[in-house]
């Protein structure tokens, strides 16, 4: 402590030079003018610690940690609740920033990693590179697989302060409804074309030799009453699939009740059943879930209908409702001849029939499972099928139980889908 009091540096040292410097103002300049300068020296420096015109440390380090601190709040604000995906990107392509939308494509956990970590789409990241280097806009297009395919439009462009913009467009429903088009004049001309010449046939019969023929044309109007109203399901079958797949990327959001919709399908379906003495029994409990009633009413019924349809005469159709591993689960038996394990994986395309014959007579379109595996698609679910030959079929549809508003923010959805159809 003496040593440091001592030193040249010290506070003695320090203290003599100012008791020699005070004496010689005060005998220089008088005590007045000494005590101003004191004065003035300590409102000086109670400006200069109080007032700052330069940019304080904090904000330096702020900025170093935090890139988006030049992003003020309401800029922040207005990047969350933009209606588009958004991502910022600093020169080394790492991510800084996504709001919302971009979180629920790509997922949570984005932020301070590199962007082919978030973005494995080559296109996408090429896009984004040649923004930064030319510094002119860029775009393309890309998809993102899974269990619905996700199209979108991606617009990249470098701002100021090193940062780049990456915006996306969904352009889903429009790829999807093109697509719809031309499936729907493509089936729709091979499947009416049969009943179509069965009627125009008869038609021409009925003007020609069978004019007055009473017995004939008795026989003949009942068969194209039958072809017409064939051609009917078959229109209202390639309606409901279209509209279904093309909305199939947008997960519905209403909660409902499992139970009632499937009483309910089953009550329609009442006359058919008691024509083959058949018995459908519904047992057990299902959590409610996430989806649109209308939709899961004709999936049910398509399922009850097709065990009714294939059933054995006399047997019964039991629908089994519960959980299972955080799923609502309907699973439909029936007491029929089963299906061939080898028919089992084509069973939900479009127009196939494991027995054609027996189909027609019994009013299918072919189109019954194919409408069945969107729905459960668009709803986020699992359609699973067991048959054994001799014994009979069982069509399982789980659909994720209904979560609460605070589960559904913290749900991360898996990289790698679980398929929707699945066949045992």
């Amino acid at each position: 402590m003496m040593e440091s009091f001592c030193n040249p540096r010290g506070g003695f040292w320090r203290a003599l030079a100012g008791i020699v410097v005070g004496g010689a103002l005060v005998a220089l300049l008088g005590k007045e003018v000494l005590w101003g300068i004191i004065a003035l020296g300590l409102a000086a420096a109670l400006v200069a610690r109080f007032i700052s015109f330069e940019p304080p440390v904090v904000s330096i380090t702020t900025a170093r940690e935090d890139p988006l601190a030049i992003l003020p709040p309401l800029a922040r604000a207005l990047f969350e609740r933009l209606p588009l995906p958004v991502m910022l990107l600093d020169g080394g392509q790492r991510v800084l920033f996504v709001n919302r939308d971009m979180r629920e494509v790509l997922g949570p956990g984005l932020e301070r990693r590199h962007v082919s970590a978030a973005l494995r789409h080559p296109g996408a990241l090429n896009v984004i590179a040649e923004a930064q280097v030319s510094g002119e806009p860029a775009s393309t297009t890309f998809t993102i697989a899974g269990s619905v395919e996700r199209h979108y439009e991606a617009y990249a462009a470098r701002v100021d302060g090193g940062l780049t913009a990456l915006l996306l467009h969904d352009v889903t429903a429009i790829r999807r409804s093109e697509q719809m088009r031309a499936d729907f004049v493509a089936n729709a001309s091979h499947e009416l074309r049969t009943p179509l010449a069965a009627v125009s046939g008869f038609i021409e019969t009925l003007r020609g030799h069978a004019r007055n023929d009473e017995a004939a044309r008795e026989k003949f109007l009942g068969i194209m009453a039958v072809e017409a109203a064939r051609m009917r399901r078959l229109i209202d079958d390639l309606l409901s699939l279209t509209r279904i797949e093309l909305n199939e990327h947008v997960r519905p959001n209403l909660r409902v009740s499992l139970e009632p919709i499937v009483r309910q399908a089953a009550a329609a379906l009442a006359p058919l059943a008691q024509q083959d003495r058949i018995t459908v029994v519904i047992t057990g409990e299902a959590p409610e879930v996430n989806g649109d009633h209308d939709e899961l009413a004709q999936l049910f019924q398509n399922l009850v209908h097709n065990a009714i349809k294939y059933g054995r005469e006399g047997g019964q159709v039991t629908v089994t409702l519960g959980r299972e591993n955080g799923h609502a689960l309907v699973a439909v038996r029936d007491e029929g001849d089963g299906i061939p394990r080898e028919a089992l994986p084509r069973l939900t395309e479009r127009f196939y029939r494991v027995d054609v014959k027996r189909s027609r007579e019994r009013g299918g379109t072919g189109l019954g499972l194919a409408i069945v595996k969107h729905i459960v698609s668009r709803h986020q679910g699992r359609l699973v099928i067991e048959s054994v030959v001799g014994e009979g079929s069982t069509f399982t549809v789980l659909v994720p139980a209904a979560l609460a508003p605070a589960e559904l923010e913290n749900l991360v959805e898996s990289e790698a889908p679980i398929p929707v159809t699945e066949v045992l």
